[in-house]
């Protein structure tokens, strides 16, 4: 897997100071994506064992409140696998931290079944707090959410969602 950036102070992409990673490589394609650049699977740099390290030591502070992991396409399958590794390491490391994904994926692209759902999709979604599902679509883009583009995309509490087996959205922002 490639990355695109990794932001070690970021305020827009879920609860609180965050570090986030843009992953590399995504099919989507949505018209009016803002970071087209990330497209491409090759783009960036290569993910390593140091880059998790990177972003273990930039979480590793009291005021940064968690992960926050997107794109490009964090859930496309060729990313899956680097970015389990990741949360493997961070969950270990941070129990108490929160991990924010955003996909354009809806949920049950994910779930078993899902035209995306690998051996490892699993053990990913149960290391992740919120996931932010739905592809960006441009006619229904609003500046007014908040940590989402378009309207359709939905702020799900993932683990709540997987204990009860329906979809529980984080309703204060909607």
């Amino acid at each position: 897997m490639n990355y695109a950036e990794i932001k070690k102070y970021d305020i827009a992409n879920g609860l609180g100071i965050r570090v986030s990673l843009f992953v590399s490589g995504c099919r989507h394609h949505c018209k009016g994506c803002f970071n087209e650049i990330a497209w491409d699977f090759s783009y960036g740099k290569a993910f390593s064992e140091e880059t998790i390290k990177e972003i273990l030591e930039a979480v590793d502070k009291p005021y940064i409140a968690g992960l926050t992991l997107l794109g490009g396409e964090p859930m496309e399958p060729e990313n899956q696998p680097a970015v389990l590794k990741l949360l493997q390491a961070f969950h270990k490391q941070f129990p108490d931290k929160n991990v924010w994904c955003y996909t354009g994926f809806v949920l049950d692209d994910l779930l078993s079944g899902g035209r995306v759902h690998l051996d490892c999709t699993d053990e990913l979604l149960s290391y992740i707090d919120i996931l932010v599902d739905g592809p960006f679509i441009l006619d229904q883009k609003n500046i007014q959410l908040k940590f989402r583009g378009s309207s359709n995309q939905r702020i799900i509490q993932l683990q709540e969602t997987l204990k009860t087996g329906h979809v529980v959205e984080y309703n204060d922002w909607i």
